[in-house]
């Protein structure tokens, strides 16, 4: 089992600056290194305060200066959003940058808010197009000269400079959910990145079975990897009740996914207020009971206990996703405790 750390900057209150949460997040990323952790996953945002991320590039390259041994995953890039040229270009910078450190993942796009700024207001479900049109490309131009005569792209003679130090490819991800896109990813050869969301462990047992299920459609392809991304929040065993204020901010990071991707009201200077409490009185799963359950929050041994059935289960890495909308010191101390007393349970 290895660990990885997800990690944005999380604006909640306009009285943090963006220089202190850039400090923030090399904090938190230096820690994971040091603590052991393979990889650091930042992922891909516009426009929103709650989850800042513009280019995963710029903030890996600076963690590449800063580390020697943590890989450096871009989590993802979303495809329409990007041309095959800049997304293998830019991805073998970095693993130049980094001496062979890079993994990209890549995924359609989810925010209908994005796509409407972004990509002339194609709906977000046909992200998935772009998606399958990408990844071969973006291979192809890794290994040489290329042309490109597709239904998104058309492109002459081309190919990625700088080339990777990782031969023949840096590691590639696909973000998984429905059969077909984990079909594709195994097709494709490609890792898979999964996320059970606000569902429990069934969830996590439900996308294994798909994943397993593309792994036996595909026998001319070696077994890829699986990773199952997590809100993680790891607390004293002396605080009985330090669960709650870790469910509690959880809620509040989804009721702000909701508003997000409901896309219903224009934000004011990046931000949107969550979604209303009144609006998810039907709704269990949201509730921070729900919540204890089926995010990786609680002590030390339980989460070894509930990390050892994932283990079980065939899971090949254990992302700890750290934004929660908890204040900086609480992540902190969270982690701390992770690598501690978590990590090496599994050594």
């Amino acid at each position: 089992m290895r660990f990885s750390l997800f990690v944005h900057m999380e604006r909640w209150d306009e009285e943090v600056s963006h220089r202190q949460l850039f400090e923030n997040l090399s904090e938190l990323a230096l820690m994971a290194e040091a603590g052991g952790f393979a990889t650091v996953w930042i992922g891909e945002h516009h426009a929103m305060e709650y989850t800042i991320s513009p280019s995963p590039m710029p903030l890996l390259a600076h963690l590449a200066a800063k580390t020697s041994t943590i890989r450096l995953g871009a989590g993802t890039v979303i495809a329409p959003f990007w041309h095959p040229l800049r997304v293998a270009g830019e991805c073998a910078l970095l693993d130049v940058i980094s001496n062979g450190r890079m993994e990209v993942g890549l995924a359609r796009g989810a925010y209908q808010f994005e796509f409407d700024r972004l990509a002339g207001g194609l709906p977000a479900a046909d992200g998935g197009k772009h998606l399958r049109e990408l990844v071969p490309a973006v291979r192809a131009l890794w290994q040489g000269d290329y042309a490109h005569d597709g239904e998104i792209w058309q492109f002459p003679t081309s190919t990625s400079v700088p080339k990777p130090v990782q031969q023949p490819t840096p590691p590639m991800w696909i973000a998984a959910r429905d059969p077909a896109s984990h079909d594709f990813a195994v097709s494709q050869g490609c890792n898979v990145m999964v996320t059970p969301l606000m569902k429990g462990d069934e969830e996590v047992r439900d996308l294994k079975q798909k994943f397993d299920t593309a792994v036996a459609n595909h026998p001319e392809t070696p077994r890829p990897d699986l990773m199952v991304l997590r809100h993680t929040h790891v607390h004293s065993p002396d605080e009985p009740d330090g669960w709650r204020p870790a469910a509690e901010a959880i809620n509040r990071f989804y009721r702000t996914f909701d508003a997000w991707f409901g896309n219903k009201t224009t934000p004011q200077n990046g931000f949107l207020p969550p979604s209303p409490e009144s609006k998810f009185e039907d709704r269990p799963e949201f509730r921070p009971e729900s919540l204890h359950k089926t995010a990786m929050i609680g002590t030390p041994a339980e989460v070894i206990e509930r990390i050892r059935t994932y283990e079980e289960l065939g899971i090949d890495e254990y992302s700890f996703w750290i934004d929660t909308s908890l204040p900086h010191e609480e992540k902190r101390k969270s982690l701390e405790l992770f690598i501690k007393e978590v990590m090496p349970a599994f050594q």
